[in-house]
């Protein structure tokens, strides 16, 4: 937890599930969720963005990710080619995303995945500032 006079911001990591030992792992990342959120403003930083939903679902107020590097290859108008775990034209690829009072800011990141290029994707690394009310 983070304090700044009367104000706190509980700041939370959880690392990449692992989808062999779980198979579905929505049900294990809610109950690690649910088993660290305290009633303070939350912040997650998480390494998978297609699990937003459940993020917010939990009560994360601000979730911070990767993972896609933006698609690896980017379409114009159309955005990123391939997310892992999300297949074709992902839907979470980079950029703000919000569901109800949940919010994420999903970074394209500086480097490559498995494939060793990157297309019409630029590196970006977000400078990201809070503000109270």
């Amino acid at each position: 937890t983070l304090h700044q006079g009367d104000a706190s911001i509980d700041l939370m990591g959880l690392d990449d599930p692992n989808l062999f030992a779980y198979g579905n792992v929505e049900n294990p990342v809610a109950s690690v969720i649910h088993g660290m959120k305290q009633d303070n403003y939350t912040i997650l930083l998480a390494h998978r963005p297609e699990l937003f939903p459940v993020y917010a679902a939990c009560g994360i107020d601000l979730t911070l990710s990767g993972h896609v590097h933006g698609g690896q290859a980017r379409l114009p108008l159309i955005g990123g080619l391939v997310g892992p775990n999300q297949g074709l034209f992902p839907k979470y690829d980079a950029g703000y995303y919000c569901i109800e009072d949940s919010e994420m800011i999903l970074s394209r990141g500086i480097g490559n995945s498995v494939i060793p290029i990157r297309f019409n994707n630029r590196p970006e690394i977000p400078l990201i500032i809070l503000q109270s009310d």
